[in-house]
């Protein structure tokens, strides 16, 4: 495990309509004797390639990303000490549109975790119909162990290391863990200061998830959150399932996870157990998540929040709850938690948080699975929001926003839960399969130059 992430709460199986599905067989590519997540995305891949008979060239393209770039450069820090930082950005595919994906601090990162998230990305964009394809970037760094000064400097360094490797017509990063609204603004200003005085105001769509009055959109904050949200209450019609009065657990709460429950709240849903890299803590009574995220927001995380009793992480994955969201990082719930998870449904906040083998298990426990690539595509989506705003000089009201991410969520669910119910598939696959027929479409149409 990357980390002890934040409490959950299970519910009681109960099979749905598309619960109990054929559960997918370890391809070759699956015995892994470490988590390799790129090799785990591969592996959702071929799978679903295999699912519709991918042309073999668009599998042998899809493969691999188009670009993969490694920046060591220096910052001088607030004591004088020039240290090296070691940045990256993987670009996977620009067959539909710029390269699109979030830029992460965190001391995890590496090569394989972004290579495995710009294929993400590529997927999460053809899935939902955006003129998009897939990236993603990070440093390797803790930005809670440096000031704000240093850190202004470090994402500044590294946009300007970055150079003509992003553009808003060529590859557009986005807030991602220990990015934020701020660090954006700080790119932003970077590259408009590099393109010269003549494009200056023409270059705000560079990046995504800015704040407002730099040029970003109503809605985006909270707009991961938002997306999950409308994919579990269209899986509530879809079972019969009444969300008031329901529990939930989130592992996370940070812009995804806190959003997500204070949104789910209005529905009737209570948060009883949370948890993130500092610790776990329930109140079966049910958290107030306003006050906890005001509280995140203020102290950075859930420690010392006087309104929880602190569990164990085995204690929060064995919680009895509904709906269990993990919203922190990748590889969080293995066979060990899947077999102890007592839930209806697993809303998948965060990226890859669910291995092969803990999903097998779940799949045969009959507990759905609302997958990361079509459950937190909401950021992305709002993301195009945003750019196009910029492209047109327009600003969009909350309404607008929310009711456009409403119809593309709900489309795209409706869109995957068909695909798996006529195929017999999970729903993780089907949603592979859906993206890989839309790329696969224009790979054909466009066929290889020369």
């Amino acid at each position: 495990m990357k980390l002890n992430e934040p409490p959950s709460d299970p519910s009681s199986p109960a099979p749905s309509s598309t619960s109990r599905v054929p559960v997918p067989a370890p391809s070759s590519r699956a015995a892994f004797k470490e988590y390799d997540f790129f090799k785990v995305i591969q592996d959702y891949l071929d799978r679903a390639a295999d699912v519709i008979s991918l042309e073999p060239f668009v599998r042998t393209i899809l493969s691999q990303p188009k670009n993969e770039l490694i920046i060591n450069f220096p910052v001088k820090m607030d004591d004088g000490e020039v240290r090296v930082f070691k940045g990256y950005r993987v670009q996977h595919n620009n067959l539909l549109g710029p390269f699109k994906g979030g830029m992460r601090f965190h001391p995890s990162v590496t090569l394989d975790d972004v290579k495995a998230l710009a294929t993400m990305m590529t997927w999460k964009s053809a899935l939902m119909r955006l003129p998009y394809g897939g990236a993603k970037g990070g440093i390797k760094f803790d930005p809670h162990s440096v000031s704000r000064a240093e850190l202004q400097r470090i994402t500044r360094r590294f946009t300007h290391a970055l150079g003509d490797n992003i553009g808003p017509e060529y590859d557009i990063p986005a807030p991602d863990v220990g990015t934020n609204a701020q660090t954006m603004a700080w790119m932003m200003d970077t590259y408009s200061n590099m393109v010269g005085t003549t494009r200056k105001q023409g270059v705000k769509g560079v990046v995504t998830g800015k704040p407002v009055a730099s040029g970003g959109t109503l809605g985006r904050a909270k707009a991961t959150g938002q997306g999950v949200v409308y994919c579990i209450v269209e899986w509530a019609k879809e079972t019969g399932f009444n969300l008031e009065g329901a529990t939930m657990s989130v592992q996370g709460f940070g812009n995804v996870g806190s959003h997500l429950g204070v949104i789910l709240s209005r529905l009737g849903v209570s948060t009883i157990a949370v948890g993130d890299h500092t610790g776990y803590m329930i109140n079966p009574e049910g958290f107030n998540a306003h006050k906890l995220q005001d509280y995140v927001a203020a102290k950075g995380s859930i420690a010392g929040y006087p309104n929880g009793k602190p569990i164990t992480r085995e204690e929060f994955f064995s919680t009895k709850a509904d709906i269990f969201a993990p919203c922190a990082l990748e590889n969080q719930i293995g066979e060990a938690e899947a077999k102890n998870l007592d839930v209806r449904i697993i809303a998948e906040g965060a990226n890859g948080p669910t291995t092969p083998a803990g999903e097998r298990i779940l799949l045969e426990r009959g507990i759905d699975v609302l997958p990361d690539v079509l459950a937190n595509s909401g950021g992305v989506t709002v993301s195009y929001y945003e750019w196009v705003q910029n492209k047109r000089s327009e600003s969009w009201s909350e309404e607008e926003v929310d009711a456009r991410l409403e119809r593309a969520m709900t489309r795209a669910y409706r869109e995957v839960s068909d695909f798996a119910r006529s195929h017999k598939l999970d729903r993780r696959t089907a949603a592979y399969a859906l993206a890989l027929q839309r790329i696969e479409t224009v790979y054909k149409e466009r066929e290889i130059f020369p």
